[in-house]
Order: structure tokens, then C-alpha cells, then sequence
């Protein structure tokens, strides 16, 4: 980058005396500046032109001229950096913060929340990690789930305000009396998002694709076969009714990108750039719903910003602000709520683990202190006392006469405060007679863990997404846990009870007996969920039309900021 070189060289200029004028000669100079004199002469009449610097050189070879400075490195960097932006040059912006932490916060400190650049309504969110590729079917972080769907559609979508499905690339859609024939109704105004128009073969070859995965074979285990029956309508045939079908073509996994480019959508923001420093979104103007009324959406990846503490876009993952960490106390609370997700504890039935020694294991964790005592920062989790609302934890009774295993093996996968609960059980444990090794899969998901196969207990975190039955639903189909939790037998025999629940046309029947496998599933101490996330939003004053959604973010397509100028 150019700016950057010409930025390097005038601080190679200005260190040695810290800013102050300099007698030096101009061979110095060119050695300073790992440079023939030659180009450090055309370095100091450009510097002079713009204002930098002025150079009074001395008649005579080897003569020392003058050089004194009329800007500081730090003054030029912000200049720099803010017409980089004011122009749309974020990379060129990132590479002229090339800091460490304390100097890149103050840096970044203008250029954060909603600003107005080039009439373009942009909105800067600071994150803490670097983004995982949005690669079709199942993802593991929230923030690429949230992204995947403001980026694709699918032939259906969820509302913000419903659990149940909406039409999105189809218009609607009609089930056959037997519930094993759907025809989804494409829209014919439907665009690309780089403009082209969009085919229902395309659409019918993206749906293929995806169904050739693993997880997603899994998921849409019914589907027999898809066929494109009319230019606007593509028609699911499947082997068993499942009345999941709308839901499943909502949940995220299941949006489409173009076949042929994975980085082409059709939601409401294209993908303008993805790199490890910076995610860049903007409106896509042929949007088939209602516009976004943010031109641009751009995550800042400044992981060294957090290594301290979780400070801006994060005091924890799941606590987002919109603004620098200096600024915390400006920003105001723009909504809150008891995350439905949860982290959870599993516990496979064996020789090592009796049905009643598990379940001395669960009251142990909910009729003791342990989770209220966990140290960690206050309003981040909540103990929780259901599954979901309505879905209460069974009342667990000790049974004094039962002793705890000698040794137990727990495995346990992000987030953090596992780590804590996870430590916290050992100690609990080992007080009872009970060694517990532990066992850390470094992952947001159990894809990969071959330690699942030699753990009793397991720890992780169920994200839920937006219908939470359903969510739940896809969970016991498609998490690898399940098959290493239950024995073979059980395992079989709880699809068999999911396939039956699918088939419940009615969404209140679906949903009670899926309650029904739930309760189950604690009553026999396989599963117990542990405690809730508080998600909070801050934002400075300006952005508006900010709103928690179910995985914890705010729909970008909402947010809005004032015109610029008007108070």
C-alpha cells in the first residue's frame, strides 16, 4: 500500500529526534530511509508539498540542510486512515492501523458505531475473533449463523416476531393431504447478488448440493427426491411425512448460495469482503423483501483489542457493544434477554455410571451452590431450572445410599465457562470420593472429538436458533453427541420416536411430543441443562432499531441511523 510506505518512511524521518528540527545531511537521510538520495530527495518534496515537513538544504555536496517537521506521525496515520475511509478504502484503513492494542483503541476510537461516510449509512461492529468461512450446511459460531442468514435466503425464512415459517425465495407453498408431496412456488423476480437473475434449476442444483452433505442427509433424512415439476416451483417428495420440512428449509443451514459461486446470495446484504481483519456487507438493491436501511455492516477483527478483557463488540461473546471500550459507560442498553440456549451435561449409562449414580450427579449440580458460586462476571449466566419455558428440570432426589463412581472422565467443548463449571464439579467430586479427568475438545461443536468415545460426562453449549422445538428437534437428529451418549439400541429407537413426532401436522402435537422425549431424556438423567446466557446489546446514541433476535444479534435489515447533520 502506498499510503502505508510513504507513512513508514516519515516516521523513519521523524524518530530520531522525536519531532524536533534536525541538522542532517541528505546522504544520512537516504541511509535512514533505506533509499538512494536520489528517491530520499523525492520523498522530501512530496512530504514538503503536502505539508508535512519543510526541508532547507545547503548548497555543496555533504552540506547538512534542515528538517523540520510541521505534523506528527500520529496526526498523519489518522488522516490518513480517515480518508481511507471517508473514500470506502477499509482495507487500506486496516493496514494504516497496523498498532499495538493501546495505540490501535484510540485509533479506532472516531471510526466506530454509526457513521456517515460518502452519504453511505455504515455501521462498524469491533469483534473480538476472526470470522470462520460461511460454508453451506451446519455452522458452529453464532455470529456466522447470524451472518449466513443476512447474506442467502431460503425457500423459507422465520420472522423475528414467529416461530413458524414464512415464505422467503418461495412465495408459499402447499402440502398433499398424506403430507409426502410439497411444492414450494418460487418468486420470478428473485436476483443474484451480482445482479443476475436467478433460475429454479439453479435453486434445485444448490438444494442437491447441500442434501449431499452428511449432516444435512441427516437432517432431511424424509427426502426422497427434488424435482423442478414448473419453471417457478420445485416439489419435495419424501418417504415419511415430516411436517419439520418448512422449518428445516428455514433454519440457516439450509440457505442457498448460488451453485456455482458460494459467495453469491440473494439476502438482504451481498458479501463485499471477507478477510481475516475485516467483514464488509452492503445492501443488495434487488432485494426481494423489504430493503435494509443500512447501506453497509462492517466487523472490525482487532482480536488484540480483547486479550485484556472481552471490551468492545464483546465483554463477552454474547454481550455485544457497538462502540470502543473507553466509551462503554456512553453507550445505553438497547436490549437484553435470558439467551434459550444453554450449556448442558450429558452422561452416558455404563458399568462406571449406574443410572442412580447419575443421578446423584444431577442433584449434586442443581440442589447444591455449585452453579451460584461459579466466578464469573455478574448478569453473564443464569442457573437454569427448565429447557425451555414450560419445560421444567425434574425434581431430582438424592439418593444417600448410592456412592459416587471412584473415577469418572468428563469432556467438555467451548464456551468458556465451561472451563469453570467444569473445574468446579471436579473439586465437588473429589470432596465426594470421585476423581474426575478432565478432558477439553478446543471447538464450538463435538465434530472431531475422539474423546467422546471414552467420556462418562460431556459439557457443551446448544445454541438455539429461531423456533426453539425445532431447534431442538434437529438437535437429537443431527448431533454426532447422541450417538456416543446412547447405547445403539436407544439410539435407533429415539429416530424411530422423532420420526413419529415429525409427522404430527398440528405444530402444538409436534411440540408435545417432542416435550414428552425431552422429559424423558432428564427424567433418566441422559440430560440436564446447567445455566442460560444474558444477552445484552449496547449502542452509542445515533443507532437505532436495534433488537435482540434469538441467536443474540440484531437484524441488520432493522438497524438505522439518523441522517447525518440532523439531531
Amino acid at each position: 500500500m502506498r499510503q502505508l510506505n510513504r507513512l513508514n518512511q516519515f516516521q523513519r524521518l521523524w524518530q530520531p529526534s522525536s519531532g524536533a528540527p534536525q541538522q542532517i545531511t541528505v546522504a544520512e537521510l537516504a541511509e535512514r530511509c533505506f533509499c538512494s538520495e536520489r528517491h530520499v530527495r523525492t520523498l522530501l518534496r512530496q512530504a514538503q508539498e503536502a505539508g508535512w515537513l519543510t526541508w532547507q538544504a545547503q548548497s555543496g555536496r555533504g552540506k547538512r540542510g534542515t528538517l523540520t517537521f510541521q505534523v506528527t506521525p500520529e496526526a498523519l496515520r489518522n488522516d490518513m486512515m480517515e480518508q481511507a475511509l471517508t473514500q470506502g478504502q477499509q482495507q487500506n484503513a486496516l493496514e494504516l492501523a497496523q498498532l499495538n492494542a493501546p495505540e490501535l483503541r484510540a485509533l479506532l476510537h472516531p471510526f466506530l458505531g454509526g457513521q456517515w461516510q460518502n452519504n453511505t449509512p455504515t455501521l462498524r461492529i469491533p469483534y473480538y475473533r476472526p470470522l470462520d468461512s460461511l460454508q453451506p450446511g451446519f455452522l458452529p459460531g453464532r455470529a456466522e449463523q447470524h451472518l449466513a442468514g443476512q447474506i442467502y435466503s431460503g425457500l423459507t425464512r422465520f420472522g423475528i416476531d414467529s416461530d413458524e415459517p414464512s415464505g422467503d425465495l418461495a412465495h408459499h407453498w402447499e402440502v398433499s393431504p398424506d403430507g409426502l408431496r410439497w411444492h414450494f412456488y418460487i418468486r420470478s423476480t428473485l436476483h443474484w447478488h451480482n445482479g443476475d437473475p436467478v433460475d429454479t434449476a439453479q435453486l434445485h442444483r444448490r438444494l442437491e448440493m447441500l442434501l449431499a452433505l452428511p449432516a444435512l442427509r441427516k437432517l432431511f433424512a424424509s427426502v426422497q427426491q427434488i424435482e423442478m415439476t414448473h419453471a417457478q416451483c420445485l416439489t419435495f417428495t419424501l418417504t415419511k411425512p415430516d411436517f419439520w420440512l418448512a422449518h428445516r428449509l428455514a433454519s440457516y443451514c439450509s440457505v442457498l448460495a448460488h451453485p456455482d459461486n458460494v459467495t453469491l446470495g440473494t439476502g438482504p446484504f451481498r458479501l463485499k469482503i471477507f478477510e481475516p481483519e475485516l467483514v464488509r456487507l452492503e445492501s443488495h438493491n434487488r432485494y426481494h423483501l423489504s430493503h435494509p436501511l443500512l447501506q453497509a455492516i462492517e466487523f472490525w477483527i482487532t482480536p488484540q483489542l480483547f486479550e485484556q478483557d472481552l471490551g468492545t463488540s464483546c465483554r463477552h461473546p454474547v454481550q455485544i457493544a457497538i462502540g470502543e471500550p473507553d466509551e462503554l459507560r456512553k453507550l445505553r442498553l438497547v436490549s437484553d434477554s435470558i439467551s434459550l440456549g444453554f450449556c448442558y451435561l450429558t452422561q452416558r449409562k455404563s458399568s462406571c455410571l449406574t443410572a442412580a449414580q447419575a443421578q446423584k450427579i444431577i442433584a449434586l449440580i442443581h440442589r447444591s451452590s455449585l452453579m451460584e458460586t461459579l466466578p464469573l462476571d455478574e448478569n453473564l449466566i443464569t442457573p437454569t431450572h427448565e429447557l425451555l419455558p414450560g419445560w421444567d428440570i425434574p425434581v431430582t432426589k438424592d439418593a444417600p445410599d448410592v456412592a459416587f463412581p471412584s473415577a469418572l472422565t468428563l469432556v467438555y467443548h467451548l464456551p468458556v465457562e465451561l472451563h469453570t463449571m467444569a473445574e468446579q464439579l471436579r473439586l465437588a467430586l473429589e470432596k465426594l470420593g470421585c476423581k474426575l479427568t478432565l478432558i477439553f475438545h478446543d471447538a464450538k461443536t463435538w465434530d472431531g472429538c475422539e474423546a467422546l468415545a471414552q467420556a462418562d460426562l460431556m459439557m457443551g453449549d446448544r445454541l438455539i436458533g429461531e423456533a426453539p422445538e425445532y431447534t431442538l428437534e434437529q438437535w437429537l437428529r443431527c448431533d454426532s453427541l447422541w450417538a456416543q451418549v446412547l447405547s445403539e439400541e436407544h439410539y435407533a429407537e429415539l429416530q424411530q420416536t422423532l420420526d413419529t413426532v415429525q409427522s404430527q401436522k398440528q405444530p402444538s402435537s409436534r411440540h408435545a411430543a417432542l416435550k414428552h422425549v425431552f422429559q424423558d431424556l432428564m427424567e433418566n438423567a441422559v440430560l440436564t441443562p446447567l445455566f442460560n446466557y444474558q444477552y445484552k446489546i449496547s449502542a452509542p446514541p445515533g443507532v437505532n432499531g436495534i433488537r435482540l433476535n434469538a441467536r443474540g444479534w440484531f437484524e441488520f435489515t432493522e438497524a438505522w441511523l439518523p441522517a447525518s447533520g440532523a439531531s
